[in-house]
């Protein structure tokens, strides 16, 4: 079996975001978790322009069950899987892992295959009527991590996490992101 991720020894277990959940996060895990804006211009916010993406994976290939259900895609249906690690001036801060069906990239114009180091979010922020779908919520523990993941974002406890289900011109696209330790430790 081919791997389906650089990040992940194990599929995280994600819940769904309800009401009330939020008030049970940490203060500076609900600040990141719900933020409707870019996550890539808040950063750029904090830290200019030395914030940069690092190309972890980027591969064609079939989802997690999980994420294959939020998309509505058959078993056998290559998605675009793209994983990156957000950083600043040598301190990690965001590992995302973005689900980019084929229907979507077609609509998109080849604009989110071939990214490159660009940040996902300066992309899809700019398309007028982006929709946020659907938002869950999860932990990460260390052992749920794969090695590399470890190594490049400094994970040595849990991490928090949100995935998010976008769409535009009605093509989904599943955005998960975790919120590393040095992040939060600047807050």
């Amino acid at each position: 079996m081919t791997t389906k991720s650089y990040l992940f020894a194990q599929e995280p277990n994600w819940r769904e975001n309800r009401a009330g959940i939020r008030h049970t996060l940490p203060v500076a895990i609900q600040s990141w978790t719900y933020e409707t804006g870019s996550l890539t211009q808040r950063l750029r916010g904090i830290y200019g322009n030395s914030v940069a993406v690092t190309v972890l994976y980027n591969h064609w290939q079939t989802p997690y069950v999980t994420e294959r259900h939020l998309l509505k895609q058959s078993a056998h249906r290559y998605c675009l899987i793209r994983e990156v690690l957000l950083h600043a001036d040598g301190k990690p801060l965001i590992l995302a892992r973005t689900i980019i069906p084929e229907a979507t990239v077609n609509i998109a114009k080849s604009n989110l295959s071939h990214l490159g180091n660009r940040p996902l979010g300066e992309i899809i922020f700019a398309y007028p009527k982006l929709q946020r779908l659907d938002l869950n919520l999860c932990v990460v523990s260390p052992d749920k991590w794969s090695q590399a993941a470890i190594d490049a974002g400094g994970i040595s406890s849990p991490v928090w996490g949100r995935r998010t289900v976008y769409a535009i011109a009605q093509r989904q696209m599943l955005v998960s992101e975790f919120f590393l330790p040095e992040l939060l430790n600047a807050f």
